[in-house]
């Protein structure tokens, strides 16, 4: 009852303090709040177990090959094969290969990324269905019948959940021909690695995976492989008896792998690969939450102690009128657990809407944001620290002594002991130097954004729009495929509004996997000192591409409709690559041929092609353009049409329903899909740069702000403390400038240690992340700078209120009230 009874004066108490109130409780919801959001994302990508059954054992085996810049290469049949060969430490492997269908029969035709698995997939995997079966090893072979399972998210999502979708025959579209399967079952969830992928089918509904050239060609890779970890066997057990098996199989192939390539195989558990984008980046937030946490604690920290001397007077009243040590505690314990619960309430109501919001911040770092949620024991956590805290804000400060009892019976005042306001000021710096962190890291976020967002294409990318066009030959021979394609690009012509348009290949900047396809070639006339074979991306493009995406000429011609399938074969090349091939030269009418080992795949051939056109470097990779060595080739000649551009007077989207509309008049069955300006295209890649900058410049302003509400308590609580000095001080003759000025220095003073301590915290911080983690940023001098002037700013306007309150005090009025 009788801690009720405190419980109820504290609130009473607090309720005549309001704005100290609501600081404390804003700052602990802050400080709470974004740790358990944080913490719950953290736990849900990083440490939660996958649903896969046993995923300790779950591996996923890569190659490298350095010195063709590919960081993770794909595996060929043979290759499989030949690492497949008696290994003991991996029980069994499973292979996957990411190829997009268009399916007919689930609703509106469209194209769905599919995994083309073997027999051993899902066993290695280690998943269930939720609805009939999946894959086994009776699903390959020529004469299995094609079958499909789905994925749980698609199932539900497009399909809404039919549970009659089992046996239903799908139409498949792929680009080596059409094939169907029938629905076998669907997917328990799970994350969807290394893709988000939409359905899985066995081998014969991709003729391709079945043809000779997949089967026997080594240099044909396009499979990933999983492992699974024998019973009793170590994570680096496989890797040296994977590292035995791949290098006999280079030296056993030394055509195939040249030196200075570099091949190598790693392999590591399924749970750090799927992890790898998200790793770093999670992990820095977690650090900036902390030290937005260790902000608020020293905050109110100092709040609490700078109120409990000020009350120093009342309890001394209360001690002297009987008021033993424990109650004294009591009362102190009462007003923090008030202060400490209202800030753990607010932080829930805080965390909930900031998991949601990070959920889809993280999924642009992993497939595994849709498994985040606010975690309640992470909520329990914060509120049991938030009582932690209370104690601790109860029993650090000193009670009064006897003479301090007499003191406030006798109308003394305040006194501050140099303890108190040493603790005052030590809380204060902490808070700046952890603030200064934040904005260093903030600021090299903010550069970054920046120099991306000043880089601009060389077109209007706002009036270009890219859609997906798959292929459709399901009864059409190749010359009615190409008529077809041909009619498509002339009625979208001519629709009023509409300037130009052509096929291309691949989205810029958006679809990575062919973007990346680069190819060797020889070239006439020129050679590399080594020896060896040029390497260039390769770009299928219709006539009109260049003038539909503004990118003029610099000599010869354009593609145009003759350059098709039995006429002369011809390339246009990038500037970069004519400055290489041919330094100081004409590079018309030159020719190049087709080298790599893959065109055999692909079905292109090796005779020479005439060089027609030179074009800018046009990078359509990377945001920040590079020199790019790009050979174009014309669809209709072994090319391999896959996107629709179209180029608007105004705005594309509103010419969509029509474009749309004019296609679907020509065949019902034609997917029209991801249709965006190349311009959203060029912001959805920089949104990661953009929520990076915003999440971390929202921690630091939140911290700054923070920061200079403590600045300003430690010197408004010293002005207080000190009213008695400076009346005698002015008493004395001293000018109101230099009551301010020696505020204000204090200030800076505070500001000055606390960005002190923070360079060399975060001159040691840099040091260990660029140690750890090559990929990062490292702040330079500029965002020092940057943040330390920020931070000296803020200690001003900190400093400001309480300097102007210090430079009018009233001498007299001041030792009259003392």
């Amino acid at each position: 009852m009788n801690f009720l009874r405190d419980l109820k004066y504290a609130v009473r108490s607090l309720s005549r303090v309001p704005a100290l109130w609501i600081t404390v409780a804003l700052t602990l919801a802050l400080g709470i709040g974004a740790n358990a959001a944080i913490f719950s994302v953290v736990r849900a990508v990083l440490l939660k177990p996958l649903a896969n059954q046993d995923e300790s054992r779950l591996l996923y085996i890569r190659q490298s090959a350095q010195g063709l810049g590919e960081e993770n290469a794909n595996f060929s049949v043979p290759e499989i094969n030949d690492i497949n060969t008696g290994l003991k430490s991996i029980s069994e492997v499973g292979t996957f290969s990411q190829v997009d269908f268009t399916i007919i029969g689930l609703g509106t035709p469209r194209t769905v990324t599919a995994g083309v698995v073997d027999g051993n997939y899902f066993q290695v995997m280690g998943l269930r269905p939720v609805l009939g079966r999946l894959l086994g090893p009776g699903d390959d072979g020529r004469n299995a019948p094609g079958a499909i399972v789905l994925t749980y998210n698609f199932w539900r999502e497009s399909l809404h959940g039919d549970p009659n979708v089992l046996g239903k025959v799908v139409r498949i579209e792929v680009y080596n021909g059409p094939t169907s399967g029938v629905v076998v079952g669907v997917l328990e969830p799970s994350v969807p690695y290394p893709v988000a992928t939409q359905i899985f089918a066995n081998l014969v509904t991709s003729p391709h995976h079945l043809s000779a050239t997949m089967v026997t060609g080594r240099s044909h890779r396009m499979t990933e492989v999983f492992g699974r970890l024998a019973p009793g066997a170590t994570l680096e057990q496989a890797r040296s008896e994977l590292s035995t098996v791949y290098s006999a199989m280079t030296k056993a192939h030394t055509e195939e792998y040249h030196p200075t390539d570099h091949y190598q195989i790693s392999v590591r558990r399924m749970h750090d690969q799927i992890n790898a984008k998200a790793n770093t980046i999670l992990w820095i937030l977690f650090a900036a939450s902390a030290l937005l946490f260790v902000i608020a604690s020293s905050n109110v920290a100092n709040l609490v102690l700078a109120r409990t001397v000020r009350r120093e007077s009342e309890l001394s009243t209360r001690a002297a009128l009987g008021a033993t040590t424990g109650a004294l505690r009591r009362t102190l314990l009462a007003e923090s657990l008030v202060l400490c619960g209202t800030g753990a309430i607010a932080a829930v109501a805080l965390a909930i809407p900031m998991v949601k919001e990070l959920a889809r911040y993280a999924a642009r770092f992993t497939p595994r944001a849709s498994e985040i949620h606010l975690d309640i024991t992470l909520v329990l956590a914060g509120i049991a620290l938030a009582v932690l805290a209370a104690v601790f804000l109860a029993f650090v400060p000193r009670l009064p002594s006897p003479d301090a009892a007499q003191g406030g019976l006798a109308g003394r005042g305040t006194r501050v002991t140099g303890g108190s306001s040493r603790r005052l000021r030590i809380f204060a710096i902490t808070q700046i130097a952890a603030s200064f962190l934040l904005l260093v890291g903030a600021a090299v976020l903010m550069r970054t954004l920046f120099v991306l967002e000043q880089t601009r294409p060389p077109f209007d990318s706002s009036r270009v729009m890219a859609i997906d066009l798959p292929v459709m030959s399901y009864g059409r021979t190749p010359e009615q495929i190409t008529e077809f394609r041909r009619e498509v690009v002339q009625n979208v012509a001519a629709i009023p509004g509409v300037e130009h348009v052509a096929e291309g290949f691949a989205v810029p900047w958006r679809d990575e996997r062919n973007l990346g396809l680069g190819l060797q070639f020889a070239a006439s006339g020129a050679r590399r000192p080594d020896g060896q074979d040029y390497r260039a991306k390769f770009r299928p493009v219709g006539p009109g591409f260049f003038d539909t995406l503004g990118v003029p000429l610099l000599g010869g011609r354009d593609f145009n409709y003759g350059d098709k399938e039995g006429a002369e074969r011809v390339v246009i090349i990038s500037k970069s690559l004519a400055d290489l091939l041919y330094p100081g030269q004409n590079a018309l009418n030159r020719t190049i041929s087709w080298t790599d080992p893959v065109i055999k795949f692909i079905g292109m051939g090796s005779e020479p092609r005439r060089i027609v056109a030179v074009v800018p470097d046009f990078d359509d990779e990377n945001i920040i353009p590079a020199p790019v060595m790009t050979i174009y080739q014309p669809t209709e000649q072994e090319g391999f049409p896959g996107s629709l551009f179209v180029r608007a007077k105004q705005d594309p989207y509103a010419l969509l329903p029509v474009i749309t509309q004019t296609i679907r008049k020509m065949s019902n069955d034609q997917p029209v899909e991801k249709p965006t300006t190349l311009g959203d295209v060029r912001a959805e890649v920089l949104s990661p740069n953009k929520l990076n900058a915003i999440v971390f410049g929202g921690f630091a302003a939140v911290a700054l702000l923070i920061s200079v509400v403590g600045v300003a308590g430690v010197l408004a609580f010293s002005v207080s403390s000190r009213t008695r000095e400076f009346g005698i001080r002015m008493a004395l003759g001293a000018q109101p400038r230099t009551i301010l000025a020696g505020v204000l220095r204090d200030g800076l003073w505070m500001a000055g240690i606390g960005v002190a301590a923070g360079i060399a915290v975060g001159f040691v911080l840099a040091r260990v992340v660029a140690s750890k983690v090559a990929a990062i940023d490292q702040p330079g001098v500029l965002a020092f700078a940057g943040a330390a002037g920020v931070i000296l700013a803020a200690a001003v306007v900190a400093s400001a209120i309480p300097a102007m309150r210090a430079a009018r005090v009233n001498a007299a009025e001041a030792l009259r009230a003392e």
